[in-house]
């Protein structure tokens, strides 16, 4: 099986999504060492880890190394983020989570084989038939507890809406090492997927999307981190279909991880 990898520079990027308006979880630390409880921040940004918008109704959740899902307490709303706590009561993977967050209604349009929202650049087209849309975010984060133990519970993909499912420990990745995941949608991959990696440094030095990938046949992306940092995936998808209240869905999906 063929992986797609890491495309540099300025070409690359003109095929990775729009980085307006990211959802993203930022735990407290990515190995939580002894601790068992850790603290994590939510919001939507332009730019990696910096907080703008706080998420609301998010229903955010904690998977245990056994594959065990609960709900967290009810968050903190802090200004521009949101604030949750996670129990981590055993060692091991944890997947902290906001949960699929349903959010705005707004409107779209084909072109071609996609779909554009209105507001995204020009107006749509006359005649353009428009659709109802609903925006739905996802944002995960995975942490380790002591040692990664035999139990990856956490790591099983959720077979429903978009995710980002890692095929390795994503707790365990180093600058220069390769972070491969699957795209899925309702548990089946996703071909011909852009998928943007994001950098927290960039806002310092300018790089603040260093690479982007598009997923192979399986659905696969290899993405290599440049060098010690937090970073975050970004995944868009906007299915054909509508969803049982008679609108389409627009779904955004990240992944925060820590290269160090």
């Amino acid at each position: 099986m063929r992986v797609s990898t890491m495309v540099l520079a300025a070409t690359a990027l003109l095929a990775a999504p729009a980085a307006a308006h990211m959802p993203y979880l930022l735990p407290a630390l990515f190995d939580a060492g002894s601790r068992d409880r850790l603290t994590l921040e939510a919001a939507f940004t332009e730019d990696a880890f910096r907080p703008e918008v706080a998420m609301r109704d998010a229903p955010f959740e904690v998977t245990a190394p056994d594959g065990t899902t609960t709900r967290l307490a009810a968050p903190l709303l802090a200004g521009d983020r949101t604030l949750a706590e996670a129990a981590l009561p055993a060692d091991g993977i944890y997947r902290l989570s906001s949960g699929q967050r349903a959010g705005r209604m707004g409107k779209m349009y084909r072109t071609g084989a996609g779909w554009a929202m209105i507001g995204e650049g020009a107006a749509p087209p006359a005649g353009a038939a428009l659709v109802d849309v609903r925006s739905m975010t996802l944002a995960d984060a995975y942490v380790l507890r002591g040692r990664p133990g035999t139990q990856r519970g956490a790591l099983a993909p959720r077979g429903r809406a978009l995710e980002i499912h890692p095929l390795a420990d994503p707790t365990a990745i180093a600058p220069g090492t390769a972070l491969r995941v699957a795209v899925l949608y309702d548990g089946k991959p996703l071909a011909g997927v852009p998928v943007a990696l994001f950098r927290e440094a960039g806002l310092y030095d300018g790089r603040k999307q260093p690479a982007s990938a598009t997923t192979d046949a399986a659905g696969i992306v290899a993405i290599t981190a440049p060098d010690a940092g937090r970073y975050l995936l970004l995944v868009r998808h906007r299915p054909a279909t509508p969803g049982p209240d008679g609108a389409h869905a627009s779904y955004t999906t990240t992944l925060a991880f820590e290269a160090g």
